[in-house]
């Protein structure tokens, strides 16, 4: 029996590392509204709803004060929607294993997708105007976009990203 100093795989492979991430990415939607630009918006436009509101009603022209209103409150809907669906993610990690994309919605519900990183590849779809437009996983006849809610620039940083990783992953089998 050999004693307790383990040498490496013969194939040149540790197996302790066999399921760690080459490449990982957490990919979050563009908002370019904070919290505290969301209160200045809508307090600057609600300032001149109401000072517009108040000149009409006092030319006669009452009804125009509840459009302001509705209108108000159609921005605050609309806001409050982007804030929420900038709660959701994806996860993207890259292991000699596996490839596995976790899409979390804004409600927290998780799903997933795993692939054999030997049989994925990564397809792109671009445009002269605007850059890379969609990014997708493909292995056998399944197939995902990555990076759904990223801008083109970003898009194109984790399709790099994911492009090295394949690269190497299947260069070590």
């Amino acid at each position: 029996m050999a004693s307790g100093n383990v040498s490496a795989h013969p194939d040149g492979l540790d197996p302790a590392t066999m399921d760690r991430p080459v490449y990982s990415a957490v990919i979050r939607p563009n908002q370019s509204l904070g919290r505290d630009g969301f209160r200045i918006v809508m307090g600057l436009c609600c300032l001149v709803a109401f000072v517009t509101s108040v000149v009409f009603w006092r030319m006669g022209f009452w009804p125009v004060a509840g459009f302001f209103g509705l209108d108000m409150l159609a921005l605050y809907v609309a806001l409050m929607a982007s804030f929420r669906r900038g709660r959701s993610f994806e996860e993207v990690a890259i292991s000699p294993l596996e490839v596995s994309l976790a899409r979390i919605d804004p409600r927290g519900i998780r799903r997933e997708w795993r692939f054999n990183p030997l049989w994925t590849k990564l397809s792109r779809v671009e445009d002269e105007e605007f850059g890379l437009r969609t990014l997708t996983l493909t292995s056998r006849r399944e197939y995902v976009v990555v990076a759904r809610d990223a801008s083109p620039t970003e898009r194109e940083a984790v399709a790099d990203g994911l492009s090295r990783a394949l690269a190497y992953v299947k260069r070590g089998f």
